[in-house]
């Protein structure tokens, strides 16, 4: 389910949203968020679409990379990166709240209503 934000539309499984949950839970390179991403969400990321949305997020300032002592270039999530992950993450809890009340009225009133049967009488 997409969710409109400004000119910009987002999934639950939109890469800088997986990255995001990811790095909230602490400081990773691109292969660590790949892997966490894979774990948590069953979503595998190419690594174009991994590096073009770390890119992203770095110009948008929403996560930051870190010193690294080799060539891997951890990131973290920013404060504006926090933020924003929390009001995303709210929204979606509010649709699934929605959808799951709404799907529970549905069931209610479309649920089968099952005949007794008889015994020896024909299904």
């Amino acid at each position: 389910m997409a969710r409109t934000s400004g000119t910009a539309t987002h999934r639950p499984n939109d890469p800088p949203i997986l990255i995001l949950t990811s790095l909230a839970g602490g400081p990773k390179h691109g292969h660590a968020l790949s892997k966490d991403i894979e774990g948590f969400a069953g979503v595998v990321l190419g690594p174009g679409a991994l590096y073009g949305a770390i890119t992203r997020l770095e110009e948008r300032g929403l996560i930051e990379p870190l010193e690294s002592d080799d060539r891997r270039r951890p990131y973290r999530i920013s404060a504006t990166g926090s933020a924003y992950l929390a009001e995303t993450v709210g929204e979606m809890q509010r649709l699934a709240d929605e959808g799951a009340r709404r799907l529970a009225v549905a069931n209610q009133v479309t649920a089968p209503r099952r005949r007794p049967r008889i015994a020896g009488s024909p299904a």
